[in-house]
């Protein structure tokens, strides 16, 4: 097969892995950043061009689209798609997951257990929630961020009410939810490749942090879900229309609860704490459902 990664930086420790893995497969593998490709549509033709070259006879995409750059980048994939490229994660799917407010709303209307969370554009609307808010501390998190980045954690309403004026006025959209205590600053992702959980992983934060992820210093452990954990897993990827993704909740006193869904998880820490080769199950997901396509 020819293959496309779409990432803007290939020696990034996931597009590597990737890369790698699919040519010792024997494929044909090319890493393309997506920001310097542009497109071209009319009636009769829907090209993609990197480099101002086009890109010709393309049999999968694997999409490594960053947060800052998700409507550039799902424009390009969704080319490939018109083009009838079969496209590891689609572009709506990604676009849906990509926007906090969005998936949640998609998860909770579908009956998943989601952190009580609310939305608002001003400031004093804020307010009015946190008035009815009993408990405290609350999370405070950017509609687009990755890897833990745009997450603050609030000790109390006035806390909270400067952090909100303050990212207001820089224009920023953001989500105030519910802290779960209970989880004592553990997670768990499990990274689902078509309709199974390949790894999980337990993330427990460090030297007094609320935050689990890898990036900001957390810990990373294998661990096992049980049978309810991981249709529930799968369901989240199902409903969001994926057919990759890290799926991130927690064990609270109600039972999981879902907090977010990636459709570009990372590689490097679920591969190293559960020493799974996630890559190679990737690249074979992918020649299957190419194969599916072109019968």
């Amino acid at each position: 097969m020819n293959i496309v990664i779409l990432s803007r930086n290939k020696n990034l420790y996931s597009t590597n892995r990737l890369y790698r893995t699919a040519k010792k497969w024997g494929h044909d593998v090319n890493v393309i950043d997506y920001m310097r490709c542009y497109i071209t549509i009319d009636s009769k033709r829907k090209d993609v061009f990197f480099n101002g070259k086009l890109i010709k006879e393309v049999d999968a995409i694997i999409p490594r689209i960053g947060a800052s750059n998700t409507l550039y980048g799902t424009s390009i994939v969704r080319q490939f798609e018109l083009l009838g490229t079969y496209c590891l994660n689609s572009a709506s799917s990604i676009t849906k997951s990509r926007d906090k407010l969005r998936s949640l709303q998609i998860l909770a209307s579908s009956g998943f257990n989601i952190p009580h969370t609310a939305f608002a554009n001003n400031n004093n609307d804020f307010s009015y929630y946190l008035n009815q808010l009993k408990q405290y501390p609350v999370i405070l998190k950017l509609l687009q961020s990755t890897q833990g980045q745009g997450v603050l954690m609030a000790e109390s309403k006035q806390s909270a009410e400067s952090v909100i004026t303050c990212l207001k006025l820089s224009g920023v959209d953001l989500l105030v939810q519910r802290f779960i205590g209970e989880s004592k600053g553990e997670d768990i992702r499990a990274f689902v490749v078509g309709n199974k959980v390949v790894a999980s992983m337990k993330r427990i934060a460090t030297n007094g942090s609320f935050k689990s992820n890898v990036h900001q210093g957390g810990k990373a452990v294998p661990i096992n879900l049980d049978i309810d954990e991981e249709k529930l897993v799968l369901k989240a990827v199902k409903t969001l229309g994926l057919s990759l993704a890290g799926v991130d909740f927690m064990r609270s006193n109600e039972g999981p609860m879902i907090l977010e869904v990636n459709s570009s998880p990372g590689l490097h820490a679920i591969e190293t704490s559960s020493g799974v080769d996630i890559a190679s199950k990737i690249i074979s997901f992918v020649e299957i459902n190419n194969k599916k396509i072109k019968n």
